[in-house]
């Protein structure tokens, strides 16, 4: 593990949680690849100077969110790193790629069909109108985190496959001469089916978070709506907020 800490023994900060926000924060940025082995404790601690009890707690913690695993005989080992993404317009891609998370994507169907009710309220179009649909799968370190499924109304064009599988979505429709301005979006979860588990690499009924999200132009027309499913054990999303006085 080729990985720098600064302990501040003078921070008010305890010094376990130090450790695991770092340690986090190396498993998150890809400095820390799932397969790592973090050492044993003792090892650890006479490294940081750190005493035990302190560097198993800082441990706990990733431990807790999932992020490391204790396998007897083998040591802490980094299972994965969860997503987390601020809420606005922007595209899970660039997103993770701003967080040097590796996209990647897998494309799994692109075909033209009667847009559904949902899909047509959701547009602004008619019942039956023909649109894209693109099916993706999102992967970081060749681990899915989300599956995606995008609606295109008319007169647009899918991307092709090839260029899905580079780049995002909404990199696509800005390079096709797209202005994407504002967004309508709901989020949600729901237990995976059978299916989405076995896409997703998780056990029926886990749990997914959902979203629905319509994107429009700077004239106010819908040029793309989306529902996707990502792992709760692997994605949150983040937003600020402001108190009113």
């Amino acid at each position: 593990m080729d990985v720098r800490f600064s302990i501040d023994r003078t921070s008010p900060v305890p010094l376990y949680f130090q450790l695991s926000q770092q340690l986090e924060a190396a498993i998150e940025h890809g400095q820390l690849r799932p397969g790592t082995l973090l050492g044993n404790e003792i090892d650890l601690a006479g490294r940081l100077g750190l005493s035990r009890p302190t560097v198993r707690q800082a441990i706990q913690a990733l431990v807790d969110k999932g992020l490391v695993v204790r396998r007897r005989g083998i040591g802490t080992q980094v299972v994965r790193s969860q997503v987390k993404r601020p809420l606005e317009l922007s595209s899970l891609y660039d997103d993770l790629e701003a967080a040097g998370q590796r996209p990647a994507t897998r494309v799994l169907d692109v075909t033209q069909l009667p847009a559904p009710p949902e899909v047509a309220a959701a547009l602004g179009i008619a019942e039956g109108t023909g649109v894209q649909r693109i099916e993706r799968l999102r992967l970081t370190h060749e681990d899915p985190i989300a599956f995606l499924r995008n609606y295109l109304p008319p007169p647009a064009a899918a991307p092709s496959r090839p260029d899905l599988e580079a780049t995002g979505l909404y990199r696509l429709l800005r390079a096709a001469g797209t202005t994407l301005h504002s967004a309508r979006q709901s989020i949600g979860a729901r237990a995976a089916t059978a299916e989405e588990a076995a896409l997703l690499t998780e056990p029926p009924g886990a749990p997914l978070l959902s979203m629905q999200r319509t994107a429009f132009d700077d004239q106010g027309h819908a040029v793309e709506y989306g529902t996707h499913l990502y792992r709760a054990s692997r994605y949150t999303f983040e937003l600020q907020l402001l108190i009113r006085s």
